[in-house]
């Protein structure tokens, strides 16, 4: 082997390990590489384009809660595989995958903790838990946030995360709706704030159900929210809807969530409307 080989196999072997996988992160926005330093400094948002990543509940509670105040809400426990499903895989095994690749018991986790000085629960639904999917697990954990709020006497904040039902459960999903809706109902009972931040993606059951009921809809910017996908309903009608169908913005457009907020205003942002909210409702 010549000299000069010598030196451009050092070279590249240099290269590699400058340009290791976990030094960069490319983006789903605009497709660039981005320094995963650079990226993970500015929240998971793409410094280029804007591109807001998904994120999980740890990130999340980081984000929000003030330092030092997260307290993680145990999930309650339920039967995990009820029908005793099975695809292509057992039920118990997607589990067991999910947990151990996020590393969450489900879908859903709870924390409560400070925003700003101001008490909240708070409900980070994590899409990398198999597509954020509802379950027995999900429904119980969003009952269980409710009912930590009503008895702290602070709002429920959800960030919701899915692409709808988990269809291993069947119908015990389904009925997931309307115990969400009932355990709402409860918290507006109680005279205390339900705030939803949808975040990407929101779909299905999920949408259908807690997503778009809240007192004050917040959306994170470019975010997509459906109930019904685009090909569906394009095949329905018939018709080529536009563009920026079911985004954060065309939603914001017509009138169905009140603020699309980017990722480094959402804190604040909270706690601005728990503010408005407790203290308008304290003086009433």
């Amino acid at each position: 082997m010549s000299w000069l080989n010598s030196v451009r196999n050092v070279l590249s072997f240099g290269a590699k390990k400058e340009t290791a996988d976990n030094l960069w992160h490319r983006c789903k926005g605009c497709d660039q590489m981005v320094f995963v330093k650079e990226w993970l400094e500015n929240g998971h948002v793409c410094p280029l384009c804007d591109h807001h990543d998904r994120i999980g509940p740890a990130e999340r509670f980081r984000q929000l809660f003030d330092e030092g105040t997260t307290e993680i809400i145990a999930m309650p426990p339920v039967m995990e595989d009820p029908l005793k499903f099975r695809d292509s895989k057992r039920y118990t095994d997607r589990l067991k995958s999910a947990r151990a690749d996020t590393d969450e018991q489900d879908a859903l986790v709870n924390a409560r903790g400070l925003i700003e000085g101001r008490p909240a629960i708070v409900g980070v639904q994590d899409f990398a838990f198999m597509g954020g999917s509802m379950g027995l697990a999900v429904g119980e954990a969003f009952v269980r946030g409710v009912e930590n709020a009503i008895r702290e006497r602070c709002p429920y904040i959800i960030l919701t995360a899915s692409g709808g039902a988990r269809m291993q459960e069947g119908i015990l999903s389904l009925m997931q709706m309307p115990r969400s809706t009932v355990a709402i109902d409860m918290l507006r009972d109680a005279g205390l704030p339900y705030i939803v931040v949808l975040t990407d993606p929101t779909s299905g059951g999920v949408m259908a159900a807690y997503a778009m009921l809240g007192d004050v809809q917040i959306a994170e910017p470019k975010a997509t929210l459906a109930f019904t996908g685009r090909r569906v309903i394009e095949n329905t009608i018939r018709e080529k809807l536009p563009d920026d169908f079911q985004t954060s913005e065309y939603y914001l457009e017509h009138g169905l969530i009140d603020m699309v907020v980017h990722r480094h205003q959402l804190k604040h942002q909270l706690a601005t409307v728990i503010g408005y909210l407790t203290d308008a409702r304290k003086a009433a």
